[in-house]
């Protein structure tokens, strides 16, 4: 049981910086096609790796 919440714990952060990485990459001009602004990336990869 352990073991299985750690590995999600880990699987999930490593879904959170994945995403940080890959809408880093994006320009201004794609994020606000997106309707993300820049300082929001944090945010939304911690919401996606939750979900």
């Amino acid at each position: 049981m352990f073991v299985s919440y750690i590995l999600a714990k880990v699987r999930a952060y490593l879904r959170y910086r994945e995403t940080v990485r890959e809408l880093s990459l994006l320009s201004d001009r794609e994020l606000d096609d997106l309707g993300i602004s820049r300082f929001q990336i944090e945010s939304i990869a911690r919401e996606h790796a939750v979900a």
